[in-house]
Formats: C-alpha cells, structure tokens, sequence
C-alpha cells in the first residue's frame, strides 16, 4: 500500500516556515515499467514520474506543476480488481494537465470514483490559499482505509516500495521536490534526484 504524510498550512508565521511538507512512498510491482521523476507536459511544467505500463501510459502516482496544481494518489486494496476499469494514475495526470480548479474537479471525480479500482486522491492549488479543496479533504471526496497490514515501508518478493518522494513548497513557493527511486528491481541500487523551481504567480 501507498502512503501519504503531509502538513499544509495555508499561512506560516515564519519565512522560514513551509506551506507544505509532503512526504510519500510509492508501493508497486518492481516489475511494472515506470519513468523516474522528471519534468514534461507543455513548457515542461509538470513534475512527476510516470507509470508507463501497457494500457495505462502517462499516468502518474504524485506530481506538482509550476503553476501550484499538486496531486497525489494512493490505490487501496480490495477483494477484487476489475482489470477492464480505467486507470488511477490518469486521475492525477488529469488534474495536472488541466485549468480546473481542485474543489470542481474532486466533485468530478466523485461522481466519476466507479470507473476506477479503489482510490484515494489529494488535489491542491498551492496557487489559491486556503485550497477549499484540502479543507474539504477527509469528508466525502476522500474516504481513507485502514489496514492492520499496511506499512511505512513495504518489502515483499516482487512487490514493495520503489519510491520516495519529499515535496517542500516554503512561504515564498519556492519547491523542493527529491524522489528516490530504486533501480532495476535490485532493493541495493537507489538514485535520488533533486528538482527545485518557484510556483508561478
């Protein structure tokens, strides 16, 4: 399982302060084709790795634009995967791609959740503070679920977490973005990488 630790807030008393600290791992297959964290999209303004399994290219678990649109997505378990449902990941890439604002497009979403396996999502516009949609986060657009089985980090045959991501957005918006990434299946062989840039105004 995925997981997501973050603080927000909206308005830090001190300069020295962050807006948001965003912490995540990202559990998969260690055999599912991926891209590391890098920037695309137009102007190569989004930051994001990117699923690139058949069928469900270019969508992606967590990324940030320059324009302050973050997202983050984390698949919970269920009994029973529906192996013709859409893709999670295009959720996130989705948010990122387009000029809709974080609230409309969690209603959206709501109302689109049966077209995909169990989910939980996070859209902010770091742009817009207080984001009404974080505010909101926790009631009926994100139902979290709890397992006595799941971990900070994962280590299983095959499966496990291949990915650790650190978003730092401080009272100026400028944003520190290090993932952490292991390489080719091996648990032994990481590469970190760092990005840094300001939102946008």
């Amino acid at each position: 399982m995925c997981i997501i630790f973050f603080k927000f807030d909206p308005r830090p008393v001190s300069k020295n302060a962050y807006r948001l600290i965003l912490a995540a791992n990202r559990d998969e297959f260690y055999s599912r084709p991926s891209k590391l964290a890098d920037f695309w999209g137009n102007n190569n303004e989004i930051l994001s790795g990117l699923d690139m399994e058949e069928g469900k290219e270019g969508g992606t678990w967590l990324g940030i634009s320059t324009r302050g649109k973050l997202a983050a997505l984390t698949n919970y378990l269920q009994p029973q995967l529906d192996w013709q449902a859409r893709g999670r990941g295009e959720l996130v890439t989705h948010f990122l791609t387009t000029d809709v604002d974080s609230l409309s497009y969690l209603k959206k979403v709501s109302m689109e959740g049966h077209l995909y396996n169990g989910f939980n999502l996070i859209a902010a516009d770091l742009r817009q503070l207080p984001d009404p949609a974080i505010e909101d986060q926790g009631g009926e657009y994100v139902q979290p679920v709890l397992s006595k089985y799941a971990a900070v980090c994962v280590r299983c045959p095959g499966y496990g977490t291949r990915t650790n991501t650190i978003i730092l957005v401080d009272a100026d918006g400028h944003v520190t973005f290090t993932e952490r990434s292991m390489m080719d299946k091996d648990l032994s062989r990481w590469e970190t990488r760092t990005y840094e840039f300001t939102l946008q105004n």
